[in-house]
């Protein structure tokens, strides 16, 4: 059931998506021609560890094009390794050319990336606060199509939508780019077209300092600081304004291990906020109903896989208690109902797949692959996220992992000899080929019961979980 009203909220936001393409924008926007209008703006690059990206990155932002005197640059590092010197240096050689750039160091990771942008703010010159992480490439006219929104005194927070560098590298970049991006099309233009609650996704977007000091500033106490703040910003009645149109591109994890410790940490963060926050949003007064449902399904999305991973353990014994209890048959046929939960996705998801790929024949061939290869995986990272989720909503604390960068741009490219990448094998990687061997079972099951309705979801976890546990063997160094 709650499967099934998470995909009916993803139709409601579908809807909305659509109506929201046909309207035209007239809010209203800095005139950056005019000297007077234009404001000062800091833009923030919390780094740790990034001696892979770091230059990438800098010599990137040196590009943005805004007045040098109504621009910051502030380089929030936590590096514990030699990318500190690097990074030294190409900041002094940009200081050399006239930009306000300055290498901010603290001697201690408190409240990790929260506690970095949290300090930074305290000495920033700007009005509007832009945070860009290590593995963004925004172009040189991002400001100018970002910042002008703020006219609305009302606007808390502008955001874009990511893009992907390197989106076919693999199978696991494609299919993290697809949910990427039904993430920032579906979903955000869904919610912002309504007035509904979003989220600033921690990079490529821009703050008013005035909302994030109202909202009570940064807080290291989740794993996922931009979900919390940018609901906090929200109940106090801040706009946010979600740019689908203006597109940031940035690399996605391509090593399974990458992978798995963002996963985690969205995972985690995202049951964490649902503890710290539910209440909050069913309590506040001048939010209306619709906004509240959609607010408790968004802090939920990350207890789906909680969910979908219930029901798949399930299933077997479910498949054996159908045909071994005929006078139950009734409950499973009302069951098989729920099957139109995966259609709506499928439906939903077409719509944002096609807004970026196009709509022709060989894309709807191409998305039909890559649906279910996607679904596929999805049900494969059950166990992982599904771990993430409980210590979530436990309460269980842990430290934030950052994401491996690894300056890939190209099918050339390469990860390995990589130093930040862990090279441990998870714990999980034994239950996930346990899985894997019981949805094999599930599979020979149907053929002795002579029971197939089952079969296509056994499929897809066996080589989901055969997926993850491959990946995670042999993507080693």
């Amino acid at each position: 059931m709650l499967i099934f009203f998470y995909s009916l909220a993803q139709l409601n936001l579908l809807i909305n998506y659509l109506g929201f393409k046909r309207k035209t924008d007239d809010a209203p926007k800095f005139n950056l021609l005019d000297p007077n209008e234009i404001p000062m703006v800091t833009i923030q690059l919390p780094l740790y560890n990034e001696k892979y990206v770091v230059e990438r990155l800098l010599e990137n932002i040196s590009k943005i094009e805004y007045p040098l005197n109504k621009l910051e640059i502030q380089v929030l590092d936590d590096s514990t390794d030699e990318s500190v010197e690097d990074t030294a240096k190409l900041i002094a050689d940009l200081q050399e050319k006239g930009i306000d750039i300055q290498h901010i160091r603290r001697t201690n990771r408190q409240g990790f990336k929260a506690g970095a942008l949290k300090d930074g703010l305290a000495i920033a010159k700007g009005e509007f606060i832009a945070i860009f992480d290590a593995d963004f490439l925004p172009d040189s006219d991002w400001l100018k199509k970002t910042v002008i929104y703020f006219k609305d005194s009302e606007i808390g927070v502008v955001q874009t939508r990511w893009g992907h560098i390197n989106r076919d590298y693999s199978v696991l970049t494609r299919i993290q780019a697809f949910a990427l991006d039904a993430h920032f099309t579906l979903e955000q233009v869904g919610r912002n077209s309504k007035g509904h609650f979003i989220n600033f996704n921690g990079t490529a977007g821009i703050w008013r300092k005035e909302c994030i000091i109202d909202a009570g500033n940064w807080e290291g106490d989740t794993l996922t600081e931009d979900l919390d703040l940018s609901y906090r910003a929200q109940l106090k009645n801040w706009k946010f304004k979600y740019l689908e149109d203006v597109e940031t591109p940035a690399e996605l994890p391509v090593v399974i291990s990458a992978a798995r410790s963002q996963q985690f940490r969205w995972n985690k963060g995202g049951a964490e906020n649902f503890r710290k926050t539910a209440s909050r949003v069913l309590s506040a007064n001048g939010i209306d109903f619709k906004t509240k449902c959609h607010g408790i399904m968004h802090l939920l999305n990350s207890s789906m896989f909680l969910f979908v991973f219930v029901v798949a353990i399930l299933s077997i014994p479910m498949l054996y208690i159908k045909n071994s209890f005929g006078h139950l048959g009734w409950v499973f046929e009302m069951t098989s109902f729920f099957i139109v939960s995966t259609i709506i996705l499928f439906v939903c998801y077409w719509f944002t797949y096609k807004s970026i790929q196009g709509s022709s024949f060989d894309s709807f061939i191409d998305y039909i692959k890559l649906f279910f290869t996607f679904f596929s995986v999805a049900l494969g990272f059950s166990l992982h996220n599904s771990v993430a989720v409980i210590q979530g909503h436990m309460g269980k604390r842990s430290e934030f992992v950052r994401t491996p960068k690894f300056n890939i741009n190209n099918l050339k490219d390469t990860w390995k000899g990589n130093k930040y990448i862990n090279t441990k094998l998870s714990p999980n990687m034994i239950f996930e080929a346990i899985l894997m061997c019981y949805f094999m079972f599930g599979m020979y099951s149907a053929t002795q019961l002579n029971d197939f309705g089952m079969f296509p979801f056994h499929f897809m976890l066996f080589a989901g979980f055969g997926f993850v546990f491959y990946q995670s063997l042999t993507s080693k160094v």
